[in-house]
């Protein structure tokens, strides 16, 4: 099974489609699916398929060893031909980032360490795109990572991955990606729901920090329900 980790140094893909039915949703999911088992291109290391929950869509968590083995799939006539095409008539957007593992954090207080994703792991998954300036990209990577170790001691909370952004196709400007996994939704929305006179100092201070520079949120939460890597 895929494990993500800052220490691998590869480049992560994370492709974002949003849908408005759920059939379409099914739909994406299947081509998504047919692609990863058929994936044998060069410089690809995993592929991780994701099915909205919150609102209609889907997430795909890729590893490739570069960018330039990307721009080799991005170039080729079968992407820019049928992948491209398929996914434009049943999506409403789609967006494929480019980014660094900048952080990992694990519930039992591991700093830097490895993230394991799969459908084996039944969790929870939240994926937070965060808008930022140049400028401020790296003071939201800080206040996202090491600014939310307070995140090891929430009950029900797993394991916390923040992804620097780079270069993107359908989407304007810099970002920063949470991609976080819980126990289930149950404790995911018990630790949303707690009142902000009751949160803990490092979580109101990372709140604040983050909110003095993001520029938008986009939020959706997730089921993983395929992975593959190369080799299997």
């Amino acid at each position: 099974m895929p494990t993500i980790s800052p220490e691998d140094k590869n480049l992560i893909v994370l492709n974002l489609f949003t849908t408005d039915a759920p059939e379409k949703q099914d739909q994406l999911i299947e081509e998504m699916t047919k692609i990863v088992n058929a994936a044998t291109y060069e410089g690809w290391k995993s592929s991780t398929v994701h099915s909205g929950i919150l609102s209609h869509g889907t997430a795909n968590f890729i590893q490739w060893r570069s960018g330039e083995d990307l721009e080799k799939r991005y170039e080729g006539e079968e992407f820019k031909h049928r992948t491209l095409p398929v996914f434009g008539e049943i999506t409403t957007s789609i967006r494929l980032l480019q980014n660094d593992v900048a952080y990992t954090l694990t519930r039992d207080g591991g700093k830097g360490g490895a993230v394991e994703i799969g459908p084996h792991r039944g969790v929870f998954t939240v994926i937070t795109i965060f808008g930022v300036a140049p400028e401020n990209q790296d003071e939201l990577v800080d206040a996202l990572g090491e600014g939310q170790n307070w995140f090891a001691d929430v009950p029900g909370f797993q394991a916390h991955i923040v992804l620097k952004g780079l270069r993107a196709r359908g989407l304007d400007g810099l970002w920063v990606a949470s991609y976080s996994q819980w126990d289930s939704q149950e404790a995911f929305d018990a630790y949303r729901a707690i009142p902000a006179d009751q949160q803990s100092e490092g979580r109101t201070k990372a709140q604040d920090r983050t909110r003095a520079v993001a520029t938008f949120v986009d939020l959706n939460t997730y089921n993983v329900v395929h992975t593959r890597s190369v080799g299997e």
